[in-house]
């Protein structure tokens, strides 16, 4: 078996880092690289990644399966079905340290569109294929998920022994 034939080793150590967050009484938030195979709130999309709180008390029917994460939430008291394919998570890290994984961006036969792509064909509305944009503030205010510490376009963890 080859390295392209071998399965991925992302959602295992995902699953691991979650369980690891929640042994400790850490929150595990999720960076997410966003096109159209990703179904999540665009409107808190910015520069076409979202960080998500995962943790127990956010979410509920959680799913860290072996292709995709799902989950529900609320977003500005509204609730949303998340889906995002395992391959468009960039990272896992507890939100109390910073301490986590990154992990490579999705290659470009995994996106199925660039931000700069129209991902919604004009006058068709579909809830889940909505235009990125930048949001300016958040509705939620303390509410928003912080950012991890990064350094360039990639999220900066320290490492876990």
């Amino acid at each position: 078996m080859n390295e392209q034939d071998s399965p991925s080793t992302r959602p295992y150590l995902i699953r691991a880092m979650y369980e690891w967050c929640n042994d400790n009484g850490f929150t595990p938030y999720v960076v997410v690289r966003v096109d159209t195979s990703v179904q999540v709130p665009r409107e808190y999309v910015k520069d076409g990644e979202i960080v998500l709180n995962v943790s127990m008390d956010a979410t509920s029917a959680l799913h860290l399966g072996n292709d995709y994460i799902e989950f529900k939430a609320r977003f500005g008291g509204q609730p949303r079905e998340i889906i995002v394919p395992i391959s468009h998570v960039t990272a896992i890290y507890a939100r109390e340290n910073g301490q986590g994984m990154a992990f490579p961006p999705p290659t470009p036969q995994e996106l199925v569109a660039t931000p700069s792509a129209p991902l919604a064909i004009a006058g068709e509305r579909d809830e889940r294929v909505v235009p990125l944009h930048r949001a300016e503030t958040s509705p939620e205010g303390d509410d928003e998920p912080p950012t991890p510490p990064a350094t360039g376009t990639r999220p900066a963890l320290k490492r876990v022994k």
